[in-house]
């Protein structure tokens, strides 16, 4: 093909992808529809010219579009792979993994009964195999979820559930091309009687070998992609090779399935960049991703719906009942997962409730595109496929697509509005009204004061003044006729009206650099679930899900038992520090939501809907300052470094807008502009390193501290710290069962726990041991101690222990006197003496070292 004519196309092309936007947006349609239809309407009058009489001049150019080299294997290795891993790039996986349960089963679950169901439906009414039939059920049952999601997105929906769709899409997208491919290869091998159950067993093997290469790939992409921080179009270009390398190593090399892989590594790489990538490196990067998306998400379906003439040349009219057969069974498959799979989640409650209207929206949005097209040309591509297959399977897959783009896509927006999804609840219509009020109250008092200091004719501003007033007017009525919204109801708004507020409040904080990418990326993902949970259930599902936000997770948990059991210290020190700095921004963030109570949410709502708010912030803060005072006794002055690299930071921005404001004004140029930038980033790359928690160091400065060891020798204190080992208690944790056998004891560095003993409980703190006594008398635990609040303690071994008392004669007396308060007599084979003399006023230690000698 001539270059000069190819390149004509290409721009051709990309000229009709800008179009379809506008128009789509313009007729109230899915842009795919457009894209779609401007695909089939190049490839007909391409066709249609080269064979007319009527002129020839247009020959050359319909006779490239005929001959453009599409083949399956551009859409697969080429336009697949980016678009699979632009999407797992933009999930929100922290929101996902909440939800990874449904999305699973919808996804999975949903591609195998739909290609049974379609594949079972077919089989009665064509002369395919069975494995052909699920072949063809296979390649259907994949969806574009762009026009549910979309509308999701517009209405009141459950953003939640717009979640679960949005990631069912993409994994489904990976399930059925695996399903795929196990069947292709069987209906290749022309085998008369095919073992489907021998087929399926290879799916686990292609989905886990896929994930794992793709998670591997993923690792070292970031790896690399953070040594080139200085250069960020290196980064992208790291990025824009990894699709490519993932989906060849795993599909060439491996045999696994290379769309599982490239799923895997996107999310690896969505998972683990925003920690190791700068901030404006990473919005580069999915920038400049969501612009290649674009162009291959339009490529792929324009180029694909070229070939549908093409494609259906050779329809015959059984061939539409094949196709009608297929439209039915899908949107039976469909149905049983939405009305039969589906209500089984909610009920487990690992799902949304989706009420009736949104499931008929599921249901009539089940939309096929690109990929089930892609799939249908890479069967009729096959040599080894008998003729017939290929071109019923190309055919009823072809006319499937079309069904659902041309029927379903063009009347999804009725039905969405027959449904009712695009109207406003009557409660949000209310809350509308009162906004507007209150804003052009807002907007009146800002314009007034803005006028007087504009030299503009008196009687055009008084005129104006007039005219907004009737607009105002009006509007404080309507709003004035909603006032019968329930407390109730005032307060789920005040709340939702909060907590995006503090999504706010972190993404400002994210790009002024106060708080890392990683940190910004877990907060976010606490306020849309606190969104989430206030929508559902209300002020209670707000107070529940901020203390949940709070809450240690399952996370340092694990982290906190390593240490505890295997001293594993990374894990637990990495985790710890998160912990506080997500802690340090929590309250900042809190405070300032105060604030926005007073100036914003009471103007529109009651004053007693106000105080409501206060009361339930200040409960917020007082249970933030518990966990971080908790913390501050676990590990002092860890919260002091933070504190002081979040006011670095602050001054850092402060004097960068400032320099940028100079230079704005013209009062410094450019060149010293540069060289003032050079000192804030140097700086700033030392801030942007979060302080190291030092467990071991900790460790040695919590033994110095305590009174029992005073005199001990340094020597003998830093032999002491390695010996002991830091446990870290949370309250409720069991630290010393009753009946236990003896073999360590325990130091208290800070916290407190309680002792349960013979029916009477007691109380220890900071500076105090306890199992001591168990150990020297030889016998069982006698008491069951457990943690009231996040405690450090030491403890130290049996021998180690009886070897420290004949050092410490303080260790000495406390034992004594801790034996003397629970009338226990120890005797001196019981108590090993220090070598120094007792003094005279321990009277009993006196008797037993005399009685030792």
């Amino acid at each position: 093909m001539d270059l000069i004519v190819f390149l004509a196309i290409l721009s051709g092309l990309f000229l009709a992808i800008a179009l379809s936007e506008p128009l789509a947006a313009r007729l109230r349609l899915p842009v795919t529809v457009i894209l779609a239809a401007v695909g089939i309407g190049i490839g007909a009058a391409a066709s249609w010219f080269f064979r007319t009489d009527m002129t020839d001049a247009l020959n050359p150019v319909a006779l490239a579009i005929l001959n453009l080299p599409i083949s399956s294997d551009l859409f697969i290795y080429i336009f697949l792979p980016v678009l699979i891993f632009q999407v797992s790039l933009t999930l929100n996986l922290r929101r996902l993994l909440d939800d990874w349960v449904p999305v699973l089963v919808m996804a999975v679950v949903a591609v195998v009964v739909a290609t049974f169901v379609i594949g079972m439906a077919l089989k009665p009414f064509t002369t395919l195999p069975l494995i052909a039939c699920l072949l063809i059920g296979a390649i259907v049952s994949t969806t574009d979820p762009s026009a549910v999601v979309s509308i999701f997105r517009a209405t009141p929906a459950p953003q939640r559930l717009a979640r679960i769709v949005e990631g069912e899409s993409l994994l489904n997208d990976a399930a059925a091309i695996a399903l795929t491919s196990v069947f292709l290869v069987a209906v290749a091998a022309r085998d008369a009687e095919p073992n489907i159950g021998l087929a399926l067993l290879q799916l686990p093997w292609l989905i886990a070998a896929g994930a794992a290469v793709g998670w591997l790939v993923g690792r070292f992409a970031v790896q690399m992609m953070g040594w080139m921080n200085p250069w960020p179009l290196a980064q992208v270009s790291v990025s824009f090779a990894t699709p490519f390398v993932t989906f060849l190593l795993t599909d060439q090399v491996i045999g696994a399935s290379g769309v599982v892989a490239v799923v895997a590594a996107g999310m690896t790489v969505n998972f683990s960049a925003p920690g190791r990538i700068s901030p404006p490196a990473l919005s580069q990067l999915r920038d400049a991703w969501g612009l290649i998306a674009y162009w291959a998400g339009g490529l792929i379906f324009v180029l694909a719906a070229l070939l549908v003439p093409r494609i259906l040349a050779n329809l015959r009219p059984s061939d539409i009942g094949l196709i009608l057969v297929t439209v039915v069974a899908a949107f039976v498959a469909r149905a049983i997962v939405l009305y039969g799979i589906l209500p089984l989640l909610t009920a487990a409650r690992l799902s949304p409730r989706v009420d009736s209207p949104y499931r008929l929206a599921i249901l009539w949005g089940g939309l096929r595109g690109a990929v089930t097209l892609a799939l249908a040309l890479a069967v009729t591509e096959n040599p080894a496929i008998f003729v017939e297959t290929k071109r019923q399977v190309g055919i009823i897959a072809t006319g499937f697509v079309l069904f659902t783009l041309l029927v379903q896509g063009t009347t999804l927006r009725r039905v969405i509005s027959l449904l009712g999804l695009d109207r406003l609840s009557p409660l949000d219509r209310a809350l509308s009204d009162q906004v507007v009020a209150v804003s052009l109250q807002q907007v009146r008092e800002t314009v007034s004061e803005t006028t007087r200091g504009m030299d503009l004719t008196p009687a055009i501003v008084r005129e104006e003044a007039v005219r907004f007033g009737e607009r105002l007017n009006l509007a404080v009525e309507r709003a004035d006729e909603a006032r019968d919204i329930l407390e109730k109801d005032r307060v789920t708004l005040g709340l939702l009206a909060l907590a995006g507020h503090e999504r706010d409040l972190i993404l400002d904080a994210f790009r002024e650099n106060l708080m890392s990418a990683r940190l910004a990326d877990r907060m976010l993902a606490d306020a849309d679930r606190l969104i989430e949970a206030t929508l559902t259930e209300g002020r209670s599902g707000y107070r529940a899900q901020a203390r949940r936000a709070l809450a240690a997770g399952r996370s340092l948990r694990a982290a906190e038992w390593l240490h505890n059991r295997f001293r594993i210290k990374l894990p637990l020190a990495h985790l710890t520090e998160d912990r506080f700095e997500a802690l340090v921004a929590h309250r900042q963030m809190l405070r300032s939501l105060t604030g926005f109570i007073e100036t914003r949410i009471m103007r529109i709502h009651s004053r007693r809907v106000a105080g409501l708010l206060h009361d339930l912030i200040k409960r917020r803060i007082e249970d933030a300052n518990r966990e971080m005072e908790g913390l501050r006794t676990q590990f002092p002055g860890y919260a002091e470094e933070l504190e002081r690299r979040l006011i670095r930071r602050l001054v850092m921005q402060r004097e960068e807008a400032e320099y940028d404001q100079m230079t704005a004004d013209g009062l410094i140029g450019p060149e010293l502009r540069l060289a003032l930038r050079a000192q804030t980033e140097a700086e700033g790359t030392l801030l942007a390193s979060r302080p190291r928690l030092d467990l071991r160091l900790q460790r040695r400065d919590i033994v110095r501290s305590f009174p029992l060891f005073s005199d001990l020798d340094p020597d003998s204190l830093a032999q002491l710290a390695r010996h002991m080992k830091t446990v870290y208690a949370k309250p409720g944790d069991t630290l010393m069962r009753k009946d236990d056998k003896p073999d360590r004891v325990w130091f208290i560095a800070s916290g407190a726990v309680e002792a349960e003993q013979a029916g009477s409980r007691f109380l220890l703190g900071r500076g105090e041991m306890f199992g001591q006594l168990s150990l020297l008398l030889r016998r069982s635990r006698r008491a069951r101690v457990t943690a009231i609040s996040h405690t450090t303690l030491l403890t130290l071994e049996e021998g180690r222990f009886i070897d420290l008392l004949k050092k410490a004669p303080q260790l000495c007396k406390a034992v004594q006197a801790s034996a003397e308060k629970r009338g226990v007599a120890l005797d001196a084979s019981q108590l090993p003496l220090p070598a120094d003399p007792t003094p005279p006023r321990f009277g009993f230690l006196a008797k037993v070292a005399r009685a030792a000698r």
